[in-house]
């Protein structure tokens, strides 16, 4: 397997949407997997934390067994969670992500949040958690301020050259914290992985990816319609996307306007669905043409700068605003 990490290689390799995995139940995310990659999928989005990861696993395996497509073709991403930021402990979690996806090596790594948690043993020859431990911050409580994001950067380097990951990244990482990162970084971050919306574009995060040769991927490109709170503003109801989808018929969605948006800006995304019918409207969104005015048009969302995953929120007296 060769080893690269320019983004230039890396955005080769990338479909513009990739199947995401977050909030897909254990039972159904098997058949999910497997009917993504049937329909065209070849990018899979997971994390240890969204504990699904060995039915992720389970699906790939069916659908390489079954030669409905060749790991080759495949681009499996998953990423470092926060009580594995210690240099000893990346490549033990790494070890552990691999076995519950039955594979040798992963395409892209990624640092899930640039905040480290104090360390949970695990045992990298069990497939699955027995709980969700890893990712309990105890309100703050369990932060460890003593590991430094250069530390953990170096480990993931040496992934690299061990031939065990392909490309390393980062996620949620605003601009003063990538900036710091690269100051001292053999091997520079191919992908920063953030949340990116209508409502919240994230413009000078994206500029500066742009401006630094890193790959900027949205996730929630849809703004998380089955994980927002109630009374937060659903991104799929609004009337700009529905009216733009309506002038394009052929049964456009607000959803494809979305998804449309976001390619043609310049970013890939990570869209999750369960239904055959929802992953193949993604995948149809890269057929939906955004006209300058249309890109403009959803482009003033962004005043909203509403923002769905606030770690803020989570983590009691340690609260910090991750983004600028």
């Amino acid at each position: 397997m060769a080893t690269t990490n320019t983004c230039d290689a890396l955005i080769r390799d990338l479909h513009p949407i990739g199947l995401g995995t977050f909030g897909i139940s254990p039972a159904e995310t098997p058949k999910v997997v497997r009917t993504a990659i049937e329909l065209g999928y070849r990018r899979i989005d997971c994390a240890p934390v969204y504990f699904n990861e060995d039915a992720v696993g389970d699906g790939l395996k069916s659908a390489m067994d079954d030669k409905v497509v060749e790991r080759s073709d495949l681009f499996v991403v998953s990423k470092l969670a926060s009580p594995f930021h210690r240099k000893e402990h990346v490549k033990l979690a790494l070890q552990k992500t691999l076995h519950d996806l039955n594979l040798d090596y992963l395409d892209l790594y990624l640092i899930h949040w640039p905040v480290a948690f104090h360390f949970v043993d695990i045992d990298p020859t069990t497939r699955g958690y027995p709980n969700e431990e890893i990712d309990e911050s105890q309100d703050g409580k369990r932060i460890d301020t003593t590991v430094s994001i250069h530390e953990t950067w170096q480990a993931m380097e040496s992934l690299v050259e061990e031939g065990l990951v392909k490309y390393i990244g980062v996620s949620n990482f605003p601009v003063s914290l990538l900036h710091e990162l690269m100051t001292t970084s053999r091997i520079p971050p191919a992908v920063n992985q953030c949340e990116g919306h209508p409502y919240l574009p994230q413009t000078k995060l994206l500029k500066y990816c742009q401006a630094r040769g890193v790959h900027y991927q949205a996730y929630s490109p849809l703004g998380t319609p089955g994980y927002k709170e109630a009374q937060e503003p659903a991104l799929l109801e609004d009337p700009v996307l529905m009216e733009i989808a309506s002038k394009k018929g052929d049964n456009c969605t607000a959803a494809q306007i979305a998804l449309a948006w976001a390619v043609q800006r310049g970013t890939s995304v990570v869209a999750k669905a369960s239904s055959q019918s929802h992953l193949q409207a993604n995948l149809e969104s890269t057929h939906v043409l955004l006209t300058p005015q249309e890109m403009d048009q959803i482009a003033a969302l962004g005043a909203r700068n509403f923002r769905y995953f606030r770690p803020e929120d989570w983590w009691g007296e340690m609260a910090m605003a991750v983004f600028d």
